[in-house]
């Protein structure tokens, strides 16, 4: 009788003792995102292309055949119907077919990509974009892109992928062409569009999660009919960052 008091009484007091315990806090998707990364890679090619500062040395999905670089120094990315990269949270609409022109990046340098976007609006031509890129593989990225809308509208949309994808409209723009840039400083990445190249728009900004290899890139989409050419100009990389991350200068 008393052995099995005593056990009664031991148990009770482990019980006591391990709900008072702290429990190690539960950390929230962006703070893993290695999760969503440890999947595998659209097949990376290596390629030469350049424009502007940067020679683009891998493309997915054969971007180098879908580029031709004009007299002018523009360069010029056809993409055919059904192309996309999104991975849809229901994964009804997931597709990862588009072509993109990459560049391999340090991700502990800080960097600022930079382009002049002029994508191909047409009637039927429903989510058209040109895009700016950072991926690190298939479920692990951001695009920037101005795009055609559902009501024919061209806006700044930006997609940040960690898995699963969002999918942001930003600003409506009644202009043919704009400039977008993504920024880093090791620690944190924001996206910018503007006009004129003077006054820059933020878009968002987040913790910079990606690992220490990545790939910066430049695309043109097609997710619907027709095709979409994009024009890409004055595109540049540098190993530095904006000063004023809300600003974006």
């Amino acid at each position: 009788m008393k052995s099995s008091t005593m056990c009664n009484l031991f148990l009770t007091g482990s019980l006591i003792l391990a709900s008072c315990q702290p429990k190690s806090p539960a950390k929230s998707d962006d703070e893993t995102p290695q999760a969503a990364s440890e999947t595998v890679m659209n097949k990376i090619t290596d390629c030469k292309v350049s424009a502007g500062n940067i020679t683009f040395t891998n493309a997915i999905n054969g971007a180098e055949n879908c580029v031709k670089l004009l007299d002018d120094g523009a360069l010029e990315f056809h993409c055919a119907e059904k192309l996309d990269f999104f991975c849809d949270p229901d994964g009804k609409l997931s597709n990862t077919t588009l072509p993109i022109l990459l560049v391999p990046v340090d991700n502990t340098r800080p960097f600022t990509l930079v382009a002049r976007v002029t994508p191909e609006f047409t009637a039927e031509g429903l989510y058209n974009a040109a895009d700016l890129f950072v991926y690190a593989n298939d479920s692990l990225w951001q695009k920037l892109a101005f795009e055609q809308d559902e009501y024919g509208n061209h806006r700044i949309v930006s997609v940040r992928t960690q898995g699963t994808s969002d999918d942001n409209n930003h600003d409506k723009l009644d202009v043919a062409s704009v400039y977008l840039k993504i920024s880093s400083d090791t620690r944190t990445i924001a996206s910018y569009y503007s006009t004129d190249r003077k006054e820059w728009h933020m878009v968002r900004l987040y913790k910079n999660y990606y690992p220490k290899d990545i790939y910066l890139g430049i695309s043109s989409q097609c997710p619907q009919k027709g095709s979409c050419t994009s024009r890409f100009e004055d595109v540049s990389l540098t190993h530095d960052n904006v000063s004023d991350f809300r600003m974006g200068e």
